[in-house]
């Protein structure tokens, strides 16, 4: 009866649209206050201890300086100078703006680690540039979206900081290093419908006409961003810092490309670009608390070992049990952001897991990938509204683009899923 009131709790108060985070929240103080029926308060006297164990996790330090080093280059104009660069390459005509859509979102990921973020800085500006080039303007939203997708499986990754925190056994540099080939592929695999999609329908008429910047002049001015995914992503493979090290490294690097090199952002720019981050780590921060006692009351229900054992029982098999993930994961991911997945679902997921022996990176990499499905997927999207605000048109006028966009990278967690070195490759390569 607990257990069945934890969830219809949790869901009722998403129905009405209370936050998710406080939602976890007091579904989970709710079921711990009724678990002591005699003593009711004994149980709450847990509630704020757990709350602050799902705070104080060195790793989750990551999480903020990340952030801000999304809204400093996102200020800084690094986008708008990577842009340029990536047109000089592909040259101008039809599908080629989408491309370079794409491709500047992964290389943003090796930056900022957030799809939002990431989504915005792109999105800012290629929708004006796709539009003025003759592209419909859901299409275009609908490919920064899926593009900027690819930013929590190309390192370094919020998500995979989270789930690094809730699952030990698979560390922060085994993870950014699984993610990167899939990272990769699942971006080759969006530009392969997003080109056909504007040749089809004859977007882009326009782009052939439009000015090609120059190769070199372009190069120059886009070396600064260029080099800081080496930064951070070799600072940490030679050893000299951390990914929480690192994360500060590049805040630190982005304000003196800003400050000193593009000139873009001055000291009164500092403060918004402050409040911007704070506010959302905060969100970020209060969500993985208050998740932290929903997963505490699923562990003291003793709710976890049961689920596991109907499951690995069912007679599904591995591939099925698979198979019912994803259908799980994928829908779930339509209601639900990725962060929200990960701490109400991982506690549930890690034990059916170990029981069929998979590895919990390969797995970490897998969950993310859904979790990237369902960031460009209506009805709650993400990725999809921050573009589709940028772009100023309704979520529903982007289906007819976006299932296309999916099917691309649903292929890709269907070769990981058959193919597991994809992901391990790398790390083990590397030694983690």
């Amino acid at each position: 009866m607990i257990v069945t009131l934890l969830f219809a709790i949790f869901i009722v108060l998403m129905v009405i649209g209370v936050p998710v985070g406080v939602a976890l929240g007091l579904a989970g103080t709710v079921a711990i206050a009724l678990a002591n029926q005699d003593v009711p308060w004994f149980g709450l006297l847990a509630v704020p201890q757990n709350f602050y164990a799902g705070l104080a996790k060195y790793p989750l330090l990551a999480i903020p300086m990340f952030v801000l080093v999304g809204s400093i280059f996102d200020r800084s104009g690094v986008a708008k100078r990577l842009v340029n660069f990536a047109i000089s390459i592909v040259g101008r005509g039809p599908g080629m703006l989408p491309l370079v859509s794409i491709m500047v979102a992964m290389f943003l990921g090796g930056i900022s680690g957030s799809g939002p973020a990431c989504a915005a800085a792109v999105g800012a500006v290629m929708i004006a540039a796709m539009s003025r080039a003759g592209y419909p303007k859901p299409y275009s939203a609908s490919v920064v979206a899926a593009g900027a997708a690819t930013d929590i499986l190309i390192p370094p990754s919020v998500a995979f900081i989270i789930y690094s925190v809730l699952v030990p056994e698979a560390s922060v540099p085994a993870l950014f290093a699984a993610g990167m080939v899939p990272g990769i592929l699942a971006g080759l695999a969006l530009i392969v419908p997003a080109v056909w999609l504007a040749r089809r329908h004859g977007m882009g008429k326009l782009e052939a006409h439009l000015p090609r910047p120059p190769f070199w002049a372009s190069l120059r001015e886009a070396s600064w961003g260029l080099a800081a995914p080496v930064l951070i992503l070799g600072g940490m493979r030679m050893g000299w810092f951390t990914p929480t090290e690192a994360a500060v490294v590049a805040v630190f690097y982005g304000l003196f490309v800003g400050m000193c090199i593009h000139r873009t952002i001055g000291v009164r720019d500092l403060f918004p670009i402050l409040r911007e981050a704070a506010e959302l780590s905060a969100v970020i921060m209060l969500v993985v608390t208050l998740a932290g006692i929903f997963a505490w009351s699923l562990s003291t229900l003793s709710v976890i070992d049961p689920i596991t054992h109907a499951i690995v029982n069912s007679g599904l098999g591995e591939y099925g049990v698979l198979a019912l993930l994803i259908v799980l994961l994928m829908t779930v991911g339509m209601f639900l952001d990725g962060i929200s997945i990960f701490l109400i679902f991982v506690p549930l997921l890690l034990p059916i897991a170990n029981a069929y022996g998979w590895d919990p990176v390969w797995f970490g990499v897998v969950l993310t990938l859904k979790v990237a499905l369902g960031q460009f997927t209506p009805p709650l999207a993400v990725n999809l509204m921050v573009s589709c605000r940028i772009a100023q048109v309704p979520m529903e006028s982007t289906v007819r683009y976006v299932v296309w966009l999916l099917a691309g990278m649903f292929v890709v967690l269907l070769a990981v899923l058959a193919f597991p070195q994809l992901a391990l490759w790398l790390p083990h390569r590397l030694g983690y």
